[in-house]
């Protein structure tokens, strides 16, 4: 980001990723050691293993009792429940 009077300036571009290397549109120019923040718009879980095992485990639960995560002592161990 660059700063103008103390305020802090940004510009979003669009692009995409080729083998590797973030390919912005060719209207786009920076000049070279211009510093950049990629963030990315829509990672689907299919496409990360990591973020697929975490989508596969946070899904509903709805056989599961509704007080599992405050009573898991008692649904692992019998400890008495918690009211």
């Amino acid at each position: 980001m660059g700063a103008i009077l103390g305020y802090k300036i940004s510009v979003s571009y669009k692009g995409t990723v080729k083998n590797g290397v973030v390919v912005l549109s060719p209207e786009v120019t920076l000049p070279d050691g211009t510093p950049v923040e990629v963030i990315t718009e829509d990672i689907k879980p299919e496409a990360d293993p990591f973020l697929a095992a975490v989508a596969k485990a946070a899904k509903p639960r709805p056989h599961w009792p509704k007080d599992y995560a405050s009573n898991l002592d008692h649904y692992l161990y019998g400890v008495p429940k918690r009211m």
